[in-house]
């Protein structure tokens, strides 16, 4: 009998509050300013309130820490919780002797394992000058409250993030000259294939220019006086593992608690999600103080469906119960950063804007090799890819785990689509792509990569792959959709939106020719497309070691073998099954109706197999 991995997830220490960024309306106490919440700031005021209080977040730890003494002694603790400025370190007490008591600086030794915080974090740590803030007796030891000299991320960078960054700016500058220089080749060659040399000079065009774009985007400033009223709707299905961490993180926001509110929608798990929603709305408004500084009794609302509907149906039960005019909906395995509202509100500023979407990063990265993978698919896929559809305020995607609309825009076309059908299907997946081709059509669509919340991801390869052909379905088809109007953009911006579409659905065909084809019937072996595909898959590794600093870069490398491999093979399977309705990782209505009819066959032929 085999025994399932957990996920691997950093744990944040929680503070003493469990409401500790919900700013009091009260006015007695404010997150920013000991004065009062009413207190005004301005733009570098907040975003360095925001940043020192991210540097403060400690993370609960267990490892060996080596400390250094003054005079030249050595002492080894345990570490109990980590932030990027300080550490807290466990000494058990000696049978007759006690614990050992000193004061001052010390220099400490430690490896930040990968995990226990963020990534980018996990790396060794030596001789780090530190000195003992506090100190307090336990039960059996002594806690030493250690402030570092220098923060974890000044540390690193002395010792290896700016080594990696040039490192990683070098090669990415190297890898995209010799990309050019293949494809100046492919001109040469152009009239002997040009089929398939047309196809190398867009895809080698697309992925540049992404790159290119995704350079110049710049989030919205915040303007921590911009509050507009934001409506929070979690649509829940089958995640009783999750969902309450999901709506605390939705509910613990630093935004004014009269212009925010939380709507959970379930709809009509199977598991005890819906116990588990109770449980945590108990506990919130638990956690309210008596003077109800926190106004949770108004500002949360839980939401039963009758049946299972679907996840569009209970996202629209949710934004005819909101209240306030931009709807921020939020997957119920996603958490949200205590300033993901604050931020992803900025773009609304203008008036065309109708939708935007957030940073998505994995939260069980650690877990193993297909984890890791998938977070350097996330940081291309939103910090290259969307950040460079943001630069031209066209996001062809919304994402599901953050994203926020004009509530009179969600309003405006909610029938159609609810109803939307495609080859007489009914569409019950790809919501977020569906609702995004009816916002931008006519208005402004964009990504702001300081609104983040972090998603689980799937840790075994057969919910992945289910996933990934759900999401092959639903991209080809409001691919389809969305070149009947994106001519209509910014040139720039519909030309690489049409090369994007390309690319991906020729790909297995390009691949065939050059693998299959060309060795077969020319004797000549495809040195120059795999040379191709290394430049590609290490551009992708040096970009998410410039953008994250961490040890998962590498994984790039095994996501581009994967993809040849295996995901690129559902290309084909999509073209011909993209009208099909079950998510196959969950058991929805849609599920559960095919699984029907599928034992029906498998009973008529058992039935026929009788007769004869």
């Amino acid at each position: 009998m085999t025994v399932e991995k957990l996920d691997v997830l950093y744990a944040a220490k929680q503070d003493r509050r469990l409401l500790s960024h919900v700013p009091d309306a009260t006015g007695q106490r404010s997150n920013h300013s000991r004065r009062g919440a009413s207190d005004e700031m301005n733009t570098a005021d907040y975003m360095r309130y925001e940043q020192d209080a991210k540097k403060g977040q400690r993370y609960l730890v267990d490892y060996p820490v080596d400390i250094r003494l003054p005079g030249g002694g050595l002492l080894t603790g345990r570490a109990v919780d980590i932030s990027t400025t300080g550490i807290l370190i466990r000494l058990q007490s000696v049978v007759g002797r006690g614990a050992p008591i000193f004061d001052g600086d010390v220099t400490l030794t430690f490896e930040i394992t990968p995990g226990s915080m963020p990534e980018g974090y996990e790396m060794q740590v030596k001789k780090l000058p530190a000195t003992v803030a506090r100190r307090f007796e336990g039960d059996a030891c002594t806690l030493y409250g250690m402030e570092f000299k220098k923060s974890l991320a000044e540390y690193a960078a002395s010792q290896r993030r700016d080594y990696m960054l040039w490192i990683s700016a070098f090669f990415i500058a190297v890898i995209s000259l010799i990309i050019l220089l293949m494809r100046s080749e492919s001109i040469i060659y152009f009239k002997f294939n040009r089929w398939l040399y047309l196809y190398s000079i867009i895809a080698a065009t697309f992925l540049l220019t992404r790159y290119l774009f995704a350079s110049f985007y710049r989030p919205v400033r915040i303007d921590p006086n911009f509050t507009p009223g934001v409506s929070i709707i979690i649509p829940c299905f089958d995640e009783e593992e999750w969902i309450q961490r999901t709506v605390h993180s939705c509910i613990n926001q630093d935004y004014p608690v009269d212009k925010l509110e939380v709507i959970v929608v379930d709809d009509c798990s199977n598991d005890n999600s819906a116990a588990r929603v109770r449980e945590m709305i108990t506990q919130i408004k638990a956690a309210d103080t008596s003077d109800n500084a926190y106004h949770v009794s108004e500002r949360i609302r839980f939401l039963q469906q009758p049946k299972n509907m679907g996840k569009r149906d209970a996202m629209a039960r949710g934004a005819r119960e909101a209240k306030h005019e931009l709807l921020v909906f939020v997957d119920s395995d996603s958490f949200l950063d205590p300033f993901a509202v604050r931020n992803i509100v900025q773009p609304f500023k203008d008036k065309e804007m109708g939708g935007v979407s957030g940073r998505t990063d994995v939260a069980n990265t650690y877990t193993n090799a297909l984890t890791k993978m998938q977070a350097v698919r996330y940081s291309i896929a939103f910090r290259i890819m969307k950040a460079a559809e943001g630069y031209f305020d066209a996001a062809t995607c919304l994402s599901g785990p953050l994203s926020c609309y004009r509530k009179d825009l969600v309003l405006r076309y909610m029938d159609a689509w609810l109803n939307q059908t495609f080859l007489g299907q009914k569409a019950t997946f790809g919501d977020d792509r569906s609702m995004t081709n009816f916002i931008l059509r006519y208005n402004r669509t964009t990504y702001q990569d300081t609104a983040v919340c972090m998603t689980i991801v799937p840790r075994s390869y057969r919910v992945f792959l289910r996933q990934q052909m759900r999401w092959k379905r639903s991209w080809l088809r409001e691919s389809l959709i969305a070149s009947r109007y994106m001519w209509k953009k910014e040139p720039f911006m519909s030309l690489g939106f049409y090369m994007g579409v390309l690319v991906p659905i020729a790909a297995p065909v390009i691949v065939l020719y050059n693998f299959i084809y060309v060795p077969i019937m020319h004797r000549v072996f495809p040195l120059s497309f795999i040379i191709g595909m290394v430049s590609m898959a290490m551009l992708m590794s040096m970009a998410q070691l410039l953008i994250r600093r961490s040890t998962t870069w590498i994984y790039a490398l095994w996501f581009c073998i994967y993809y040849e491999a295996v995901l690129l093979w559902q290309m084909p399977v999509a073209w011909v099954t993209f009208w099909k309705t079950t998510w196959g990782t969950r058991l929805t209505q849609a599920d559960l109706e095919e699984l029907g009819r599928q034992q029906s066959k498998e009973e008529e032929h058992l039935k026929a197999g009788g007769v004869g």
